[in-house]
């Protein structure tokens, strides 16, 4: 049932029409176990105007309890540009993502969209324009087709294609008798793990957006597989701004700037290259996956 909620959460789409607000953390202490009220819950709240894709964080702190699992992270990312999160488990690196799609709100600290602050915003209208695909994505009972217009209710079969082309799932979906209208069971559990991440990320193409987070969604993925992917994720997506959370360095070295995250804080931040030459974390990080002509 979490998992459901979560995704339903990150799909944007909320019961009954009404407005949800991004649930706060629980923290000891606090009335009714809880942190205190986010900044712009219980007054109005200002639809988010179309996105263009300028993001910052700005000084943010984030606790799932009284201590601090992000501690002051500040990134800016253009419009268009794609930035990749990486480090060592427990880092913070998935948090931050789920800040970003507003899962969670700062204890301080902002997160802005153009400039505004989404505390500020109804959370719907925000979640409409992104893109989220999470490690282990979530899939509903239905058929291919009608879990890709989960992206967009009115997208054409030719448009559903064009996606599966990009997230590199047409050769497997036309290998299925029934193709489009092949069933899915519930939470995907008739496909494999990498054919669930490259469903989803068809999904979040479908929708097209002007923001992606992808959580580690390519991580169940060959190294061909990912490869490819990532090659057509940069011709497509053209102006969208792209974050992108990974392990593999492979994944992420080729981002327009790489944040290195290190027990909830930012320890580096560059290119691939300036990186290896700046940040031990970093390179060690490499050195563990690469050889050094690899790496450079």
């Amino acid at each position: 049932m979490r998992a459901l909620v979560i995704a339903i959460a990150l799909l944007g789409i909320t019961a009954c029409g009404e407005e949800e607000s991004a649930p706060a953390p629980r923290a000891p202490g606090a009335p009714g176990g809880r942190a205190p009220a986010p900044k712009g819950k219980g007054r109005d709240l200002k639809p988010m105007r179309r996105i263009e894709g300028h993001l910052e964080l700005d000084d943010v702190v984030f606790a799932y309890g009284a201590e601090p699992v992000v501690k002051g992270i500040a990134i800016d990312v253009p419009v268009g540009g794609c930035v990749a999160l990486v480090g060592e488990s427990g880092g913070g690196k998935s948090t931050t993502a789920k800040l970003i799609a507003r899962f969670y709100d700062p204890r301080s600290g902002a997160v802005r969209v153009d400039g505004t602050d989404l505390r500020d915003v109804q959370l719907r209208t925000y979640r409409r324009q992104l893109g989220v695909v999470l490690q282990d994505p979530f899939l509903f009972s239905g058929t291919i087709g009608s879990n890709l217009r989960y992206g967009d209710e009115e997208a054409t079969d030719e448009a559903l294609w064009k996606a599966l082309d990009i997230a590199q799932a047409r050769s497997f979906v036309e290998e299925m008798p029934d193709r489009l209208e092949s069933p899915i069971a519930q939470g995907g559990a008739n496909v494999s793990g990498g054919q669930r991440q490259r469903l989803s990320i068809a999904r979040a193409l479908v929708k097209r957006p002007e923001i992606y987070i992808f959580d580690d969604s390519f991580s169940a993925l060959d190294f061909r597989t990912d490869s490819l992917l990532r090659a057509a994720l940069r011709r497509e997506l053209g102006s969208a701004t792209v974050i992108i959370v990974g392990q593999r360095v492979g994944t992420i070295m080729h981002a327009d700037r790489i944040v290195v995250m290190e027990d909830g804080e930012v320890v580096g931040i560059g290119t691939h290259a300036e990186l290896l030459e700046t940040c031990v974390t970093y390179r060690e990080i490499v050195l563990s996956q690469l050889t050094e002509e690899e790496a450079a």
